[in-house]
């Protein structure tokens, strides 16, 4: 009768995979509540550990790796979108572990609850819109000069991909120029309001407005 191999027999493909279970807790962590991170066992197709399981499957489970359209050749699969059982949209990526032969032995799958960014972002953007009728009240903006010195300067900056931090001389005397060329120091104090958003001195902004009308 042959001798067994006690060391061979002592690890199975299961086995092999404990070393992967630190890395999986340590994913699900850092990223907790949000992350759920998959094991999957390629000898045996079945999922082989589970940290922060917010999706309910079972150890020892079939994989499904076909709904990944996985690959024997393949190193990282996604990211890529699914759907949890309770409806919640998740957003996922998969590596493909590999033995030192270069054989792929498991598959690390880190999914991502989004839904509550989803949310987030709906709220935000309810928040932020203005339906056209109900817009600024005319009568309030009117003589609002403060406000269409800031849509202009902000346009202004935004069109050239700018900073007003940034702003070398020349362009600061420039932007004075079509300021004051749209009328935009006919408001009483404009000046003082002027310089201080472009962070310079009033002395700066009358000197440029002297060099405007030379």
């Amino acid at each position: 009768m042959p001798k067994r191999d006690k060391d061979a027999e002592a690890t199975t493909p299961s086995d092999a995979l404990r070393t992967y279970h630190p890395v999986c807790d340590a994913i699900a962590l850092i990223l907790q509540p949000y992350a759920e991170v998959v094991l999957h066992d390629l000898a045996s197709e079945t999922v082989s550990y589970i940290a922060n399981n917010f999706s309910k499957r079972d150890l020892g489970e079939p994989s499904l790796l076909h709904e990944i359209d996985f690959k024997l050749n393949d190193r990282t699969i996604g990211p890529y979108e699914k759907v949890n059982f309770d409806g919640r949209r998740l957003k996922s990526v998969s590596a493909v572990l590999r033995a030192p032969d270069d054989r792929a032995i498991a598959i690390l799958c880190i999914n991502i609850d989004v839904s509550h960014i989803q949310s987030a972002i709906q709220v935000l953007s309810a928040m932020s819109t203005v339906s056209i009728d109900q817009g600024k009240p005319a009568a309030l903006f009117k003589e609002d000069w403060h406000e269409r010195v800031n849509e202009y300067v902000h346009g202004w900056t935004t069109k050239r991909g700018l900073l007003i931090a940034d702003l070398t001389r020349a362009q600061k005397q420039q932007l004075v120029r079509e300021l004051a060329e749209d009328g935009a120091f006919s408001g009483k104090h404009a000046a003082a309001y002027i310089s201080k958003i472009l962070q310079m001195g009033r002395a700066t902004v009358y000197n440029y407005l002297r060099d405007t009308k030379a």
